[in-house]
């Protein structure tokens, strides 16, 4: 099986280091990852989100991902993949999307975030997705002070905080790019058997 991971910033490095996350999560999935070919290296807030959705439509339609399964927007606001799911042959999945899917399975979940500009952004997808009721928001407070059952790492390239977070909550910690791979191979494997 083959994956294609898409980064909608600019940065080589994050999306290598997002390549390498994900590989780490499906050792015998084979997964390549490509960076936004304009825009900026960072997204910190809605203007940046947007400037990511339109770079990550430009190079899908420039590459579309032939000889692939899957596709995951690597990027916590899922910039694109409403368009995407439009315009591509393959299963699309987002990073946010598949977090907190998972993260919900646990019951009420919280988001931490190191981009504070995008909580309204991050609280829009939870409510379109349909975890509106049981996403609590992004503070880390959540646990102890909201109830929350399990906490979403806001950001495809943070696993290392992710995994020292872990280790000092009671509750699940879901990193986002592993969660989208095992969703995206679910995604591919059921596609593969409707053919």
């Amino acid at each position: 099986m083959r994956l294609l991971l898409i980064n909608p910033n600019t940065s080589q490095a994050t999306t290598q280091a997002m390549v390498g996350i994900a590989r780490e999560s499906a050792p015998s999935v084979e997964i390549d990852g490509l960076s936004a070919p304009f825009g900026v290296p960072l997204i910190t807030g809605p203007a940046e989100l947007a400037i990511g959705r339109d770079a990550v439509v430009t190079l899908m339609a420039a590459r579309p991902p032939f000889g692939y399964q899957g596709v995951i927007v690597a990027a916590f606001g899922d910039p694109a993949l409403d368009e995407l799911r439009r315009t591509v042959a393959v299963p699309v999945t987002g990073i946010a999307e598949a977090g907190m899917a998972e993260a919900a399975h646990h019951g009420r979940f919280a988001v931490v975030t190191t981009t504070p500009d995008l909580t309204e952004s991050i609280a829009a997808r939870a409510d379109a997705y349909g975890h509106g009721d049981s996403f609590l928001g992004t503070v880390l407070t959540a646990v102890r002070q909201l109830g929350a059952r399990a906490i979403v790492i806001g950001g495809g390239p943070l696993a290392v905080a992710a995994r020292e977070i872990a280790n000092q909550l009671p509750v699940p910690v879901i990193e986002p790019v592993p969660a989208a791979v095992r969703l995206a191979i679910r995604r591919a494997e059921r596609t593969a058997q409707e053919m």
